[in-house]
């Protein structure tokens, strides 16, 4: 490995019961557990496992630790943790008899599944839903893609089908920009008429919004739906053993980072190189961020009284968010740098041909004026929101006349 923190970042003891739960001790601290009823222990290192598995009959107690000993990484160069087990078994006839099994081989998802014992359950591909959907598709989507494509390429292409599958969410974000763009004009003159009123302009904002079938929220909802997939791609890159010591252009290894510089002294946080991918993708989600955060600033009217300056915050995430991630992934996978490079570049490419080519503003106003025309029954979110600010109107009108 490049660093010794970074193979000890994925080197961890990990057990499962017999009643399929897989736990873990400390990843980074030293622990220890006294456990019952398990079925196999692997000890892990990054990319290599050795696992001791009860073939017979559960281990029915089992001692264990884990020491970490990396503390200082100039220093502690050559291991990265020390594990023990104590395992009592029972005598039978005046003897040990215990049927068990050991496998010392790469930590590979598809080797270890082939042995039907759940040990591939070792690997940390995510909690819940993202380790699913690591399980169900980019394990076996890319195990095919790098089959039959260079491992660099197979990622590209890998990109590529994972944003054609999530276009429609690109598609649902630009159609509710579209719409509070053309609704900014009333909006405007909303917030002018009840400029001295806040919550009364704020309640006729949201019926026009909710007659228009415009909401804010629905831009943000789908950008959600996006953020398992994210988990489970930064789970599944430094886990993948395919990638192990696999280059493409620059980068040596695709399942650690892609360092083309190193620095003669260690920054907090950034660390002692600079790799190439991450830059990229920093800048690629910087000018991404400038074309849709920018054109949501653009449709913000001023704070409501008592409320975040939404519009100066999502200025600063434009700067921030670009920063952030080059800081982070200077460390990491450099597949995932990649792989976020070049999904950034083709969600502009996808947003340039929404805006230009499929969004047809005045098809869109039509639209609005219909469903504005229309009788608009109110959501129990909706209700609750205007009893909310009626009672806020209520208190603040008290307010005033306790004053007088």
């Amino acid at each position: 490995a490049k660093s010794i923190s970074y193979e000890n970042r994925y080197t961890r003891l990990t057990y499962m019961h017999d009643d399929d739960r897989v736990e873990k001790l400390s990843q980074m601290g030293n622990d220890e557990e006294t456990v019952e009823d398990v079925e196999w222990l692997s000890y892990r290192q990054h990319f290599f496992s050795s696992i001791l598995v009860a073939n017979d009959s559960p281990f029915s107690k089992a001692e264990l630790t884990s020491q970490n000993l990396v503390e200082d990484e100039e220093v502690d160069s050559l291991f990265t943790k020390l594990y023990t087990s104590k395992i009592p078994l029972a005598y039978n006839g005046g003897e040990v008899n215990k049927n068990l099994g050991l496998y010392y081989g790469p930590t590979d998802a598809k080797v270890l599944k082939a042995y039907d014992k759940s040990l591939e359950e070792s690997i940390p591909f995510g909690w819940g839903i993202f380790g699913w959907i690591n399980k169900a598709l980019f394990i076996p989507l890319f195990g095919w893609l790098s089959s039959i494509l260079p491992y660099g390429i197979a990622i590209i292409v890998m990109t590529i089908l994972v944003k054609l599958l999530l276009s429609f969410v690109q598609y649902k974000q630009f159609l509710s920009q579209a719409k509070l763009k053309i609704l900014k004009p009333e909006l405007d003159a909303i917030r002018e008429k009840y400029k001295d009123n806040k919550l009364k302009a704020q309640q006729e904002t949201m019926a026009l919004q909710s007659k228009a079938g415009a909401s804010p929220l629905s831009g943000c909802l789908p950008g959600l739906m996006q953020i398992p997939v994210f988990y489970a791609l930064f789970m599944f890159f430094p886990t993948a053993f395919d990638l192990r010591q696999k280059s493409f252009l620059w980068a040596d290894d695709l399942s650690s980072y892609d360092s083309v510089a190193d620095l003669p002294f260690n920054i907090p946080f950034y660390g002692d190189h600079v790799a190439l991918f991450p830059i990229l993708a920093a800048i690629a989600i910087f000018f991404y961020m400038k074309m849709t955060t920018g054109q949501q600033t653009a449709m913000q009217g001023p704070p409501q009284e008592g409320m975040p300056d939404m519009g100066k915050m999502m200025k600063y995430m434009i700067y921030f968010s670009p920063i952030l991630m080059l800081i982070f992934f200077n460390n990491y996978a450099s597949g995932l740098s990649l792989y976020y490079f070049i999904s950034n570049l083709i969600s502009i490419g996808i947003m340039l041909v929404i805006k230009n080519y499929i969004i047809d503003e005045d098809k869109v106003l039509a639209k609005i004026e219909v469903s504005k025309s229309k009788p608009k029954k109110e959501n129990r979110f909706q209700r609750k929101m205007k009893e909310m600010m009626e009672q806020a109107e209520q208190q603040k009108q008290a307010q005033q006349r306790r004053k007088k």
